[in-house]
């Protein structure tokens, strides 16, 4: 399963930036993590998904939600 999370954060108006500094995550651990090449073993993280909520206000199942039946390659 790989999640196309460029288009998910394009869709959103999110930069990785923003993401970054509401989160708490450090712009280069996400920068890394969101333009990786996604494998079967190297999916996308729970950290990767709490950052995407914190930036958006909004809880983890909800982000988790919209990237499983909007944004599955």
């Amino acid at each position: 399963m790989r999640i196309d999370i460029k288009s998910y954060i394009n869709d959103k108006d999110l930069s990785i930036y923003v993401i970054a500094k509401k989160s708490g995550y450090g712009y280069t651990t996400l920068h890394k993590s969101f333009n990786k090449t996604q494998t079967s073993a190297t999916s996308i993280n729970l950290r990767d998904i709490e950052a995407l909520a914190k930036a958006q206000d909004v809880e983890m199942w909800r982000v988790l939600k919209e990237l499983e039946t909007k944004y599955l390659d």
